[in-house]
């Protein structure tokens, strides 16, 4: 029996320049890309607030982590949660209507018959057949 080396440390991310992965890299490229764009739209005053924020904001999405989970994902939980609450509450009164109606009975004409239950012995003897593709054909046909 051949053997084969199992990974450990899969959640772990590859390393491309230093201490910094891939996704951290493309995060702080895609926001000096912005800065770049935000240096030629605005003057220079608006350009250091407006990049001050957008460097903070990449800094935290590509370096924290939240419950050892990276930031963004954090922020899709938050936003599922927020759309889509977990607790949800019964309110009967918004149910009912507000003058009650006669229930008629429904005739039902189909009666559903009961399985029949197999013994245990039975179950033996189909599961051979079944294990045995049909070639052991049972002791009582």
């Amino acid at each position: 029996m051949q053997q084969f080396v199992v990974p450990q440390f899969i959640d772990v991310e590859a390393k491309i320049i230093g201490p910094i992965t891939t996704r951290q890299f493309l995060i702080l490229l895609g926001a000096t890309l912005l800065m770049a764009l935000f240096y030629r739209i605005f003057n220079f005053l608006a350009f250091i607030i407006i990049g001050v924020i957008t460097i903070g904001i990449a800094v935290v999405f590509a370096f924290v982590k939240i419950n050892g989970r990276p930031f963004h994902f954090f922020v899709l939980n938050l936003i599922q949660t927020t759309k889509r609450p977990g607790t949800r509450v019964w309110n009967h009164k918004a149910i009912l209507p507000e003058k009650e109606e006669e229930v008629k009975p429904v005739k039902v004409d189909y009666v559903p018959k009961r399985k029949k239950l197999y013994k245990r012995s039975r179950l033996a003897e189909l599961s051979l057949i079944v294990d045995t593709a049909g070639k052991y054909k049972g002791e009582k046909q």
